[in-house]
């Protein structure tokens, strides 16, 4: 039973503490708009966003004037356009550029999907629209892309990792004139879900509904302010605290998906759990850290701190939701969060240290900048690597570097509003060209045989 003191404390998670619903998204399937013309395809696909996704916006703005409560992006996410590339055949950039026009005709922060799933091989259609990817982002603003090259069940395609690596620096170099964005719109996944609502890997898996409504919630403030007020509680108290916590975020986020899937007349999906943090001060997973009481992000013990907040956050949410769904934990994107560009910036958070937070946390290697003089295998190293983790734990975890093209170390780029800004981190510069250049494929590890 909601009771006054816990509005009253709702509304002060809002106003003091950066408490927010960081997306609603709107999943459509996109697999009826197939047609062997891509003109034609490229025009269903326009008008199915467009009918499907004509009242997202102003229903979330309804929403939020009802209940107070902010909704800071609305997105739409889509089938793998790869799918309808293989058949239509034709240049897949055309289906980019009619994302691009339908996102502007419903006023979205993000359309996600113009993906490609490789795991476990190329199919029709994939290579053409991995190739496009670099040219797609430069030539629009809104639109996200996502290669999920390996999983646990089928392993790593090795050579989609060869191809990642030189994609993300194309798309870096194809916008470096705009702080290299192209690479920031694209990440690379091992074990994608298919229910993501988060940019830029969201993307409408073929197993979702026609039409469906998935939400991201926030709240990185709110657990740091919670903690703040019990200096003395043991590690267990703190962890219990952090569920706590995560139960009134998850309702709020719940909420909010229930009734924009009643108001649009589309199914509620899912909400995604994952603390998602922004630039803005007091709002960082990196605060987290260090209120449970690391002196800087990235120090000995980040990742045992990291373990237990992302758990606890799963554990406490889990039970306020009727589904769980997505990435939920605790995201680490660098230029995204206040406290890890500090961290990064001081030289306490470095890159292998990320890739040992990405072994417990949400997801991975998330909106990291880099030298722009970084080669493609090692960019493709650092893709591999990450894969590995997510394939033999069985978790997703995905890559968004961006190469800083005309930068060094010292150097910075700024994306402005949530994507932030970030320093110039080191990359270990030993080639893995000839491991990458073997191409092939890691197999899929030995617990993957559950059946």
């Amino acid at each position: 039973m909601i009771n006054t003191f816990d509005i009253l404390e709702t509304i002060k998670m809002i106003q003091d503490e950066c408490l927010d619903i960081r997306t609603t998204t709107m999943g459509i399937s996109l697999l009826d708009c197939a047609d062997s013309n891509i003109d034609k395809a490229c025009d269903k696909v326009y008008d199915k966003i467009c009918q499907k996704a004509e009242k997202l916006v102003s229903t979330g703005e309804d929403i939020e004037k009802q209940y107070g409560i902010p909704i800071i992006n609305k997105r739409v996410s889509v089938t793998p356009i790869a799918i309808l590339a293989g058949i239509s055949g034709g240049d897949p950039v055309k289906y980019a550029l009619a994302l691009e026009k339908a996102a502007q005709t419903i006023g979205v922060n993000f359309i996600g999907g113009y993906s490609a799933l490789v795991q476990k091989g190329f199919s029709a259609g994939d290579l053409e629209l991995i190739n496009s990817i670099p040219e797609a982002l430069a030539r629009t603003e809104h639109l996200c892309s996502s290669v999920n090259i390996g999983s646990t069940k089928a392993g790593i395609n090795m050579d989609a990792v060869k191809i990642m690596g030189q994609k993300v620096k194309e798309a870096a170099e194809l916008t470096k004139d705009n702080d290299c964005i192209g690479a920031g719109k694209l990440v690379v996944f091992c074990n994608a879900p298919e229910d993501n609502p988060f940019m830029a890997g969201a993307f409408h898996g073929l197993s979702e509904p026609d039409c469906v409504i998935n939400v991201g919630v926030s709240g990185p403030g709110v657990v740091r302010a919670a903690i703040s007020k019990y200096p003395d509680y043991s590690v267990n108290e703190v962890a219990e605290l952090i569920k706590k916590t995560a139960f009134k975020i998850t309702r709020m986020g719940q909420l909010v998906g229930v009734e924009a899937s009643q108001r649009l007349g589309v199914p509620f999906g899912i909400v995604d759990l994952s603390l998602a943090p922004t630039p803005a001060v007091g709002d960082s997973v990196a605060h987290i850290l260090e209120e449970i009481g690391l002196e800087q992000c990235g120090g000995a013990g980040t990742t045992a701190c990291l373990a237990m907040l992302n758990d606890a956050v799963k554990k406490g949410g889990v039970m306020a939701s009727s589904s769980v769904g997505g990435l939920s934990g605790a995201f680490i994107p660098v230029s995204e969060d206040a406290g890890m560009i500090d961290a990064a910036r001081s030289g306490s958070l470095t890159i292998e240290k990320l890739e040992a937070m990405t072994a417990v946390c949400s997801v991975g290697l998330d909106m990291i900048v880099i030298p722009g003089d970084t080669t493609a295998e090692v960019i493709s190293g650092i893709i591999a690597d990450e894969a590995a983790i997510g394939m033999v734990n069985g978790k997703t975890t995905a890559v968004r570097v961006i190469p800083a093209i005309g930068k060094n170390l010292g150097d910075e780029l700024e994306f402005g509003g949530l994507l932030g800004s970030g320093p110039v981190m080191k990359v270990n510069t030993k080639s893995p060209a000839k491991f990458i250049n073997r191409g092939g494929k890691i197999p899929a590890p030995l617990h993957s045989l559950k059946n």
